[in-house]
């Protein structure tokens, strides 16, 4: 998938408002999900504000070697660099911790990586599973796939203190895991997402 066809993929999540399930709410964000169409399993959405500059926000989450990222989120234990194809696009493996009280053991993902910043001020960074030879599965860690997926800040008029986060997750955490882990996971996983970021942002200056 070229780097245009997952924005505009992502995107699409974005401006399609039907079909979406409420599966989770707290006071810092909501959770929704609907069949993916990319794969047998489903696509989740979140939605909350978070109380910062949309800078701020991004410097915790975009997605960089050494970045912010592995400090706070307790779903990424490790994120590498594989290749830089060019300014905005680029090949990442993100390695996460067991999770689910150990039922879900370590994951590693290949991704092509692709940051966008839109005319309003929206930063945004989406992504797909790629395959790359300097990065085959490895006996340590069993191999996920992320579908087209990605995380907006989006400046919220009027609030510059203010920045609402929407993420899409649709993730194959591969495996042989009970389609009720999988659907338990995600939702608690996103809320913690969002309550973690919440706290890391008050430690940027932005």
């Amino acid at each position: 998938m070229a780097g245009r066809d997952l924005a505009a993929a992502v995107q699409r999540y974005r401006e399609d408002a039907s079909g979406w399930r409420s599966c989770k709410r707290t006071n810092e964000v909501s959770i929704y999900w609907r069949p993916s169409t990319e794969f047998s399993g489903n696509i989740y959405k979140g939605d909350g504000i978070v109380p910062a500059s949309t800078e701020a926000v991004w410097e915790c989450l975009k997605p960089e070697a050494g970045g912010l990222r592995t400090k706070w989120d307790q779903n990424v234990k490790d994120f590498e660099l594989i290749e830089t194809i060019s300014d905005t696009i680029s090949v990442c493996r993100t390695i996460t911790p067991s999770a689910f009280m150990g039922i879900i053991s370590p994951r590693d993902f290949v991704d092509m990586v692709l940051i966008t910043q839109y005319d309003d001020g929206t930063r945004a960074s989406v992504a797909t599973n790629v395959e790359h030879a300097l990065c085959p599965p490895q006996p340590s860690y069993v191999r996920g796939f992320n579908y087209p997926c990605g995380c907006f800040c989006i400046p919220v008029p009027g609030e510059p203190r203010k920045t609402q986060v929407l993420t899409f997750f649709q993730t194959d955490l591969g495996g042989y895991l009970p389609q009720t882990v999988v659907d338990s996971f995600f939702p608690s996983s996103m809320a913690g997402f969002y309550s973690n970021l919440i706290k890391a942002v008050k430690t940027v200056k932005a």
